[in-house]
């Protein structure tokens, strides 16, 4: 079969791999679509510490069962969505129904091949099928959409709150998003970009340029000196590991959601002073992402303004190239079977 591999450090090229054979309990996928993310983005510049070449990276992606062996709810032909994650279901964490924070958590796209190739083998209990309402090419989003859930989901917004987003790509757009459903009355989002600060205005939320302005001077001087009552961090620098501390209202709760590459700098004598709440998340839980799936097909979530790609896997070094520079893309999906 057809497959983009990554072969090392920004070396990625399509070719072939042998057709997987499909073991007891899995299903064999045909991918309909997948989409390229700031994970595969590390893997590409050889920065990942567990993805290993030859690898057929993609782990939000959407397809059609070939094949199924064993016993299963699903049939030939249903269309589904991937849920990537790979846990152990012996640690603690697995054992107490936390399994997205396995001691030994994978994914598939990282620790196994993933969507950026014709044909994937899956686990079956991995699987979700996907609703009439829903394209292929929205389904393949489930996964971020399930990010952007569990992270407000951990996170304290209520009604009526003023949130600060610090990040407007994919991820911060869909917390955004998210938040103004569980009740946020204000949502500022800021960015650098700005083709990423016009689509975040382009969905109704308070757009705050990074190098015009000080972010931190106008939420307060917007909320009268207050601050934000929750911050998310979702841009991963140590700029907005500051900001997320200074932004923050008294008692107000910061979500971390990036993974930093380095150990930012961060005042916690402003945090410890201001009796500042600081949470963190990682990924999703089934749950989350069943309901992203039903929120997506329902209407409430509309990930169409954030797709600004979609690509054949011929066409899948354009698609990494465009990645590099956020003044051309948001959401890039590659269709392996077009």
């Amino acid at each position: 079969m057809k497959a983009a591999l990554y072969l090392s450090e920004k070396n990625l090229v399509v070719g072939t791999l042998n057709k997987p054979t499909i073991q007891p309990g899995e299903a064999l996928i045909k991918v309909s679509s997948a989409g390229i993310c700031g994970t595969d983005m590390m893997i590409f510049f050889g920065k990942h510490p567990r993805a290993k070449a030859p690898l057929a990276m993609g782990h939000e992606f959407s397809g059609v069962i070939q094949k199924i062996n064993g016993e299963s709810e699903f049939n030939i032909g249903d269309r589904i969505v991937v849920e990537p994650t790979i846990s152990c279901g012996k640690c603690e964490a697995c054992l107490s129904g936390n399994s997205h924070v396995c001691k030994t958590l994978g994914l598939i796209g990282i620790d196994s091949h993933g969507g950026f190739a014709e044909y994937v083998a899956v686990p079956l209990h991995r699987l979700h099928k996907v609703p009439d309402k829903l394209s292929d090419a929205h389904a393949a989003l489930t996964e971020p959409v399930a990010v952007g859930i569990h992270t407000v989901r951990r996170s304290n917004v209520k009604v009526g709150d003023t949130v600060l987003v610090l990040g407007a790509g994919p991820i911060g757009l869909l917390i955004a998003m998210t938040s103004r459903l569980a009740g946020a009355d204000k949502i500022y989002i800021s960015d650098v970009s700005p083709y990423r600060l016009s689509k975040a205005e382009e969905l109704g939320f308070i757009a705050l340029d990074g190098k015009k302005i000080d972010v931190v001077e106008e939420v307060k001087t917007a909320t009268k000196g207050i601050g934000a009552d929750v911050v998310f961090e979702v841009a991963g620098n140590n700029i907005t590991a500051q900001q997320m501390v200074h932004a923050c209202r008294t008692q107000g709760q910061i979500v971390v959601v990036s993974v930093y590459k380095q150990p930012p700098t961060v005042d916690l004598a402003a945090m410890h002073f201001r009796e500042l709440s600081l949470t963190t998340t990682r990924c999703y839980s089934h749950s989350d992402f069943a309901a992203a799936i039903s929120m997506m097909a329902s209407g409430q979530i509309d990930v169409s303004p954030l797709i600004s790609h979609e690509l054949s896997l011929d066409e899948v070094e354009k698609g990494f190239q465009l990645m590099t520079n956020p003044e051309e893309s948001l959401k890039i999906l590659i269709q392996p079977n077009n």
